[in-house]
């Protein structure tokens, strides 16, 4: 899977958000200052090209659908920076994430049992 620049992933995020839609959608998500409608839409049309997002053509308007699943770009994404900066070692990466995110007790305890609860169903599946 081809990497996304951060306005490529901008414009994934509000799509995920919304699910569907037309490309004045996607732009009413924006901040103001919002990036002009012809940012936008060359962002959109590259995404479509990288075959990030898909539309349907309902007159002369297009209605944009991601072709590619959040959770399946975070995956791949994440993998590609444990290799890129971890030398494909989740141990590294959990490692590195937990001493400099500045965690709580309470979010180091939820990780925890996160942990557990997952040793525990390989455990029952092994």
């Amino acid at each position: 899977m081809k990497a996304l620049t951060k306005a490529e992933e901008q414009v994934m995020k509000y799509l995920w958000e919304l699910e569907k839609g037309y490309l004045k959608d996607i732009v009413a998500q924006y901040p103001d200052p919002a990036p002009a409608y012809t940012t936008v839409s060359t962002v959109v049309n590259v995404l479509v090209k990288k075959g990030f997002i898909g539309f349907e053509t309902h007159g002369k308007s297009k209605e944009y659908y991601p072709l590619v699943a959040k959770e399946t770009y975070a995956k791949e994404s994440l993998q590609g920076m444990m290799h890129t900066f971890f030398n494909d070692s989740p141990k590294q990466f959990a490692s590195f994430f937990t001493q400099e995110s500045e965690l709580s007790v309470d979010e180091l305890k939820e990780l925890q049992e996160m942990i557990a609860a997952e040793i525990k169903k390989q455990q029952d599946n092994g």
